[in-house]
């Protein structure tokens, strides 16, 4: 089973983004926190394969977050998540660790195409075009 972290302080898009996953990923077990002190916690009770994280976090920046979870543990994939198109953020999120980089807004398609091409691929996955 797939673990999937999202990191986000928007509760409609913590919502919005666990209830797209439940429907096309039925396998994944998704937990949220909505700052960086929950993420924390709930990364070492976790362990997830996968953490959406937004950049702006209200107690620190999602990119340090990143970094520290990128230094304990490599093997998480990590999706920045953020609200703003600057290339310069692309270059930050990827000089942090994280193995991918997303623009919220977009289409169901695009956000889930981003997460499973960070899937592990040897654990179970249902993926959309499979349903």
């Amino acid at each position: 089973m797939v673990k999937t972290l999202i990191v986000e302080d928007n509760r409609l898009n913590r919502e919005t983004l666990k209830g797209l996953f439940r429907r096309y990923f039925p396998s994944m077990s998704v937990e949220e926190a909505s700052d960086r002190q929950e993420a924390m916690k709930k990364f070492e009770s976790f362990q997830p394969d996968l953490v959406l994280m937004d950049i702006r976090l209200p107690d620190g920046s999602g990119m340090e977050l990143t970094k520290k979870i990128k230094e304990t543990n490599p093997d998480v994939k990590v999706l920045i998540i953020t609200g703003h198109h600057y290339a310069e953020y692309k270059e930050a999120a990827a000089q942090c660790g994280a193995d991918g980089f997303l623009v919220k807004g977009g289409s169901s398609v695009e956000m889930l195409a981003a997460v499973e091409a960070l899937l592990p691929k040897t654990k179970e996955v249902v993926s959309p075009d499979k349903q």
